[in-house]
């Protein structure tokens, strides 16, 4: 395939997802920009979507409280998507579609499957599940990486980014996520269009 698909994201671990789903999907990847938060991806989107209406984007964006749906979240962000802009919402946020693909997380977390919820997208804080699920693990790394402690004053541990970005890599499985997590569904249909779109060109 020739031309090359930008992305836009939130930080480095939603970066890894982007880059996973383009490898499974086949598509030519070009550059990530990780705007570092959410805020600041909002501030840039206009400036992608003036880009989207000659080359194609993807920018991915987690739904969190800001809105009541991802439908109305795109409205309220980008009511006029240019031509190849394909704006996507990971609800409520990325790690949604993680905890999505049970069997493997279970097994990466060292936890029973049977605490890996079965719907994540209806979770209100995904994230904070998933390191919930960490602090129960019976690894002691896993732990020690992924939870912070009540004095650090932080909200996840120190290589909580690394260990979600290592899991992404290294076992994620797409095809069994997209089953149990309808956003991610849409995000593959939506991956799945553009790829069909590029082939239409070559």
């Amino acid at each position: 395939m020739g031309m090359p698909i930008f992305a836009a994201v939130e930080g480095m671990t939603d970066a890894a997802v982007v880059e996973r789903l383009f490898a499974h999907f086949r598509l030519p990847l070009g550059a990530i920009h990780q705007a570092g938060g959410k805020d600041n991806l909002r501030k840039k989107i206009s400036g992608y979507n003036q880009t989207a209406a000659f080359y194609p984007w993807l920018v991915l964006v987690d739904l969190n409280q800001e809105a009541a749906c991802a439908p109305l979240l795109c409205q309220q962000w980008l009511a006029k998507p240019s031509k190849y802009m394909y704006f996507r919402v990971a609800v409520r946020a990325m790690e949604a579609w993680l905890l999505a693909d049970r069997e493997s997380l279970a097994r990466f977390l060292s936890v029973p499957v049977q605490k890996v919820p079965t719907s994540p997208d209806s979770l209100e804080n995904p994230k904070a599940v998933m390191i919930q699920l960490a602090g129960q693990s019976s690894s002691r790394q896993i732990r020690k990486e992924m939870v912070p402690t009540a004095s650090g004053g932080r909200k996840e541990g120190p290589a909580y980014a690394a260990r979600i970005v290592e899991f992404v890599t290294r076992y994620w499985d797409i095809e069994k996520a997209k089953q149990h997590s309808p956003s991610l569904q849409r995000c593959c249909n939506s991956l799945e269009r553009l790829r069909t779109s590029i082939r239409g060109k070559s």
